[in-house]
Formats: structure tokens, C-alpha cells, sequence
């Protein structure tokens, strides 16, 4: 653990060129699904190192095998789509369209291409086989599974860990583990409500779709207050609801979009039942005859972090970053990142560094204010401080593969 400290404090590979590629990466984003110039970035940067790059797995997938010998394997993965969102950051490089790297994916590859170049330099601390694996698409929760279909698993070696990294907010530079669910396991839920169009002026000739989807959404906030135990964790939010084009027809349909988190998957199935349930009864009660559908998508594997690959890492991170190594705490949020590991069949740890200008995250702890005063991923306002979250999370990524490859 020393000695990966003292390697990773030397800073003896050249990480000057990464401040450019990230500034280029936040100012020309690509939307999810089409990150042609990005991976091309990415493949003409990994052209620097002595690896092998395998392009186009599950569409702008990409793999650098970094190989060393006999011994274990690890695999480091970062994402690097954007969302569709209009900056208003200020910043010289900020994106000029109304899409933006609102969620630090331009961070994440940035730093995973840093800790390819310190391995890379420092061949001679570790052995084995380091996977850099970058994925496109995370935003809409397809892109781990578009490149598990793709044939992952089958064209790069197989891993004995999984490890990733996320910023969000918090002091920037500090690393945040933690054993266990760490961020929640998330669905989205298209549920349409079948009706029967008539004249607005003739409501008794109609069966009015938006009457019923409308009790639905108040029926909906009775199923995590009065059925899931209070110890337990569920939201159930409706994202959208549509309903009609006009001002004075009852429509034939009603389209309502639910967002679903949890940490537990018997209360996410008793959940479901009980939203098909209070669905079907709204319908029924309308006297709706047309079932209603529902159709799930954009689909978050629970991401539980292996206590063992915990045990293994934490104590490298506290020698690493000494106080700046701190315990993470679960978030409700989502990610697609469990599942590479899930498809390999191992272990993986998964954390949060910390992004927020260390003086706004400070004033706002001692104001109480961090709520009103800190932006959170997917804001147009959401930028990392640079030094320090660029610096941590190119040596939690290096030294959490240096911990399973160190000699």
C-alpha cells in the first residue's frame, strides 16, 4: 500500500496533456448513442500507450487491453456520453449547443486515460492484464448492456475485478467508498391508458383517459407512504403525463412515464404489483374496457458494492489520499455500470469523488445550504473543480488497479 502511494505520488508520467482533452471533451459533447468524435478521441489518445484497442462494441464501445505478464486481471470503466442540457457554467470552454457534460462523463474518461498513462509508465510496479473500458451511452442506460451484447465478454480477457468511479457532489479530491448498495436500482415505466375520443362539449359520449390517468398519479403517492415499510427505501416519481392536442377533445389516450428507484428487490417487485394494481383499478373504476400497457425501460442494475474487493481497496485509498479518504453514503441514484461485471461474474467496488469547488462545498456545510447553494449532476450549472477532482480520480482509478496488479 506504501509503495502505491509513493509510485502515485511521484506524478513521474506526463498528465500535462489532460487539462486540453478535457476541456475539448466538456466543450464538443455527443449525446448518448452518438459519440463518434468522442471515441475517436479516445482511440487517438490510447494510440500513445503500448496496448492493444478494440473499437465499436455496442457501437462506440471501446477496450484497451493493456497486457504485462502473467497475472491477475482487472477492468477500469469510465462513460463518456452527454446529456441534453444547455450550459450556464460561464466557462470558456463551455458547450455552445443544448447539449452538455452535465454529469462529469468528460471527468470520468479523462482520468481513466490518465491512470492508462501512469500504468503504462510504470510497467515495471505491476504484472498482469489492465482493461480500460470506456462506454458510450450510459445516459440512457444502454450502453453496458448494447456492449455485453455485443460480445464483450467473448473479445477481452475476463477480468477477475470491476472497478468505477462517479463524481458528484461533495469536497473536491475526496474519495468516498462504502460495502453494499451503493447507488439504487432504478426502471422507468411508459404506461398507457386507453380511452374513447368525443367532442370536449360532449363529455358523457367519451371515456376520458386524463380523468383516469389523473387519479392514477394521486393513487401512485399512496404506494410508498401507506405500503412500503418505513425502513426501506422506494420513489415513485411521474416524470410525464400526456394527455391530448386541443383544447376541446377528449382524447383516446393517456400516456403517463414513471421513474422507480430502490435498493432492495422485494420492495421493488411489490412495488410494481401494487402500480399495476392501483392502474388497473383506476381503469376498471372509468369503465375503461381496453386493458392498460406498460412497458419498461431505461433500466438501472442495483450497483452493491463486494465487501471483499472494499476490504482490498480502502486501505490503498487511505494511504493514497490520507484524509481525503472517506466513507461514502448510499445515493439515489443510478447507474449501468453493474452491468459489466454482472456479465463477467465478478466482484466489483464502484465510488463517488467528490467535484464541488472546495469553498462553495465548505460555506455551504457551515451554512447549512448545501441543498440551495451546491449544483448536482444534470444541472446546467455542474462543473467540477478541475485540479483536484481531475488529480483524485486519476489516482483512485490507478491505484485501485494497482492494488489487484502491484508486483
Amino acid at each position: 500500500m506504501t509503495h502505491i502511494a509513493r509510485l502515485l505520488s511521484r506524478h513521474s508520467a506526463d498528465l500535462t496533456w489532460q487539462r486540453a482533452f478535457y476541456e475539448d471533451l466538456h466543450e464538443h459533447p455527443e449525446l448518448s448513442g452518438h459519440e463518434h468524435e468522442t471515441a475517436e478521441k479516445i482511440a487517438r489518445k490510447l494510440a500513445d500507450f503500448d496496448c492493444e484497442v478494440i473499437p465499436g462494441i455496442g457501437g462506440y464501445g471501446i477496450v484497451a487491453v493493456f497486457r504485462n505478464g502473467d497475472g491477475p486481471a482487472a477492468l477500469f470503466r469510465a462513460d463518456f456520453d452527454a446529456l441534453p442540457v444547455r450550459e450556464e457554467t460561464g466557462v470558456p470552454f463551455a458547450s455552445p449547443t443544448g447539449v452538455m457534460h452535465a454529469c462529469g462523463h468528460d471527468m470520468h474518461t479523462t482520468a481513466l486515460l490518465g491512470a492508462c498513462a501512469l500504468l503504462d509508465a510504470h510497467r515495471d510496479a505491476w504484472s498482469g492484464t489492465f482493461l480500460a473500458l470506456f462506454q458510450p451511452a450510459e445516459e440512457t442506460g444502454a450502453g453496458a448492456g448494447a456492449m455485453v451484447a455485443d460480445g464483450l465478454v467473448a473479445r477481452v480477457p475476463r477480468p477477475d475485478v470491476c472497478l468505477g468511479q462517479h463524481v458528484m457532489p461533495g469536497r473536491a479530491g475526496e474519495v468516498q467508498t462504502m460495502p453494499g448498495p451503493q447507488f439504487a436500482a432504478c426502471d422507468s415505466i411508459r404506461i398507457t391508458i386507453p380511452g374513447r375520443s368525443a367532442h370536449g362539449s360532449m363529455p358523457h359520449k367519451a371515456i376520458d383517459p386524463t380523468y383516469a390517468a389523473a387519479m392514477v398519479v394521486v393513487r401512485l403517492q399512496g404506494i410508498v407512504g401507506r405500503e412500503v415499510n418505513p425502513d426501506d427505501f422506494a420513489v415513485v416519481s411521474v416524470g410525464t403525463l400526456r394527455s391530448g392536442s386541443t383544447n376541446n377533445i377528449i382524447p383516446g389516450s393517456a400516456e403517463l412515464v414513471l421513474n422507480c428507484r430502490f435498493y432492495d428487490a422485494d420492495v421493488q417487485r411489490r412495488v410494481y404489483a401494487a402500480i399495476r394494481r392501483v392502474v388497473e383499478a383506476e381503469c376498471a373504476a372509468s369503465g375503461i374496457l381496453e386493458p392498460p400497457t406498460f412497458e419498461f425501460f431505461g433500466r438501472g442494475e442495483l450497483i452493491d458494492n463486494d465487501p471483499g474487493v472494499f476490504r482490498a481497496v480502502r486501505p490503498v485509498f487511505d494511504s493514497v489520499f490520507g484524509g481525503a479518504s472517506v466513507d461514502a453514503a448510499r445515493t439515489t441514484v443510478s447507474e449501468d455500470f453493474a452491468t459489466i461485471p454482472r456479465a463477467f461474474g465478478v466482484p466489483y467496488l464502484y465510488w463517488v469523488v467528490g467535484c464541488t469547488p472546495r469553498e462553495l462545498w465548505d460555506r455551504a456545510v457551515a451554512e447549512n445550504r448545501v441543498d440551495e447553494d451546491v449544483p448536482v449532476n444534470h444541472m446546467g450549472t455542474f462543473l467540477p473543480e478541475y485540479g483536484p477532482t481531475v488529480d483524485a480520480a486519476t489516482r483512485a482509478a490507478a491505484a485501485s488497479v494497482l492494488t489487484y496488479l502491484h508486483r
